[in-house]
């Protein structure tokens, strides 16, 4: 038995060039600037920089008839649907493009430069090179290597890479052949490299130390009273070395020194590293806010001139031939390709400036003289309403996005904070309690830190009346560690 329903259904679908927009709005400067490149070379109907020329007549290729090209086995190419008034215009240049400390060719570039290195594997391939190792040594020592993460560290035991190496490299051999190759390898630099733990990684560059009377008490420390240690049971290390508080304390101040991550300097293991560029900087002339795009994120674009150049040439022709009719139909995608990449960098500009823009006025007081206790609370959707956008929009902008300002460049999305109530019942942001959160423990007396029970206490006498588990958290947000790991000597 058949049944019919009516079935009504509301759904929105976002056409391909929505979701490339999306995409670029999202994009920071650099990876910006990279997809402008990729788009101009896959079209080059599409040019960067001011034309050379721009005398051709507007309405050149308008009301023109091609009906003597209309045939049975073709449609007809009609060149008076392009406008090339629309790829050539710059009448409707974004007011903050114009600018005066807006980029330009003859200003100052401020952005940080990008260092080039090599990766932190290729590092530690080109110092086993300084040691005389035979084939099979080299590939031991060069498969070790491949095994330490990005910390600097080999977190496999000797027998599960003998195994690894037969199965997946055909390399035979034992576990004192890898444990010999290991200490080769704890040899390179940086120091600590290639440790199994934490322990092992503090030992390795303790005793690449000058050896002083405090250099081997942090040895012996490490060595045999490493749990004592990172409980910070100091009474107990005085005691059982019978040493005064002065001589732990540099003892102590020997082994703060170290690097648990002897692979931090390398993180993500790219072989470039790259300093953030800001996407806007903010600047505080006579007393009022400025903000500004990187001008990096505003290129001038136009039209190549010999694309026009051969609608020039179609026009002309009293012989249009299917070969023609081929070549004006790919000029027409490419155009239509470069206005819509044209018109999409505009869209993108003015997305990230009105966006920032708004942010801007909505922690004004905390740009004006960078107190982040000034900060107010904002959530995505607080900037949606007063700009008009989607709140995914807002989320792309402030995800991945730099702002320079007076007091340091920072993260967009930092500004954005959950509200919550003081004693007075006004909202105040989180930020602001985690910045006088920080400044209690920053002040406390480092040989009796605060418990996260008494830092509320405090917090709810400065009228913020929270939680000890929201300590604990807010705590954890800020890398602050609990009062125990906070003790000094």
């Amino acid at each position: 038995m058949l049944k019919q329903f009516l079935n009504l259904k509301l759904s929105q679908k976002l056409s391909p060039q929505q979701i490339q927009l999306m995409k670029l709005i999202q994009l920071p400067t650099q990876a910006f600037e990279q997809r402008l490149l990729e788009e101009m070379n896959e079209n080059p109907a599409l040019e960067s920089g001011k034309e050379e020329e721009d005398n051709y007549e507007n309405d050149e290729f308008e009301n023109e008839d091609y009906d003597d090209y209309d045939d049975a086995e073709s449609e007809r190419i009609e060149a008076d649907e392009i406008n090339i008034d629309e790829y050539l215009s710059d009448d409707d240049t974004p007011d903050y493009k114009t600018q005066a400390n807006n980029y330009s060719d003859d200003d100052e570039d401020r952005e940080s430069p990008i260092v080039a290195s090599v990766s932190f594997h290729q590092d530690l391939i080109n110092q086993l090179n300084t040691f005389i190792l035979d084939d099979n040594e080299r590939e031991i020592a060069e498969f070790l290597v491949g095994s330490i993460d990005d910390m600097g560290y080999i977190r496999r035991s000797i027998a599960d890479i003998v195994d690894d190496m037969a199965f997946t490299q055909g390399i035979y051999t034992d576990d004192a052949m890898v444990e010999r190759m290991l200490y080769v390898i704890h040899e390179l630099e940086p120091s600590g490299v290639g440790a199994r733990d934490l322990q092992e990684c503090l030992l390795l560059q303790l005793k690449h130390k000058t050896p002083t009377e405090y250099v081997d008490l942090a040895i012996d420390i490490i060595e045999n009273q490493f749990d004592a240690f990172t409980k910070k049971h100091y009474d107990k290390l005085i005691q059982k070395y019978n040493v005064s508080n002065e001589q732990l304390k540099k003892a102590v101040h020997e082994i703060e020194r170290l690097n648990p991550k002897p692979g931090g300097a390398f993180t993500g293991n790219n072989k470039i590293t790259e300093n953030v560029v800001p996407d806007f900087a903010i600047r505080i002339i006579d007393g009022e806010l400025e903000l500004t795009l990187n001008g990096r994120n505003a290129p001038s674009l136009h039209v190549s001139k010999d694309y026009q150049d051969m609608l020039r040439t179609y026009k002309d022709s009293r012989d249009k031939s299917t070969d023609q009719k081929d070549a004006v139909q790919f000029i027409k995608q490419k155009l239509d390709s470069a206005k819509w990449f044209i018109d999409a960098i505009r869209q993108r500009q003015e997305t990230l400036f009105v966006t920032m823009n708004a942010i801007m006025h909505y922690q004004e007081e905390f740009f004006l003289d960078g107190d982040e206790t000034k900060m107010k609370p904002m959530i995505l959707k607080d900037i949606a309403d007063l700009v008009g956008l989607d709140i995914s929009t807002i989320s792309r902008v402030a995800n991945s996005k730099y702002v320079e300002t007076p007091y340091g460049t920072k993260l967009i999305k930092e500004f954005f904070s959950e509200a919550m109530k003081n004693d007075q019942g006004e909202d105040v942001s989180t930020l602001e309690i985690k910045k006088i959160l920080q400044n209690i423990i920053e002040d406390e007396d480092k040989k009796k830190p605060l418990p996260d029970d008494q830092l509320a206490d405090l917090l709810k006498e400065k009228g913020y009346p929270i939680a000890r588990r929201t300590i604990a958290k807010y705590r954890e947000q800020l890398d602050i560690p609990v009062a125990r790991m906070r003790k000094k000597i």
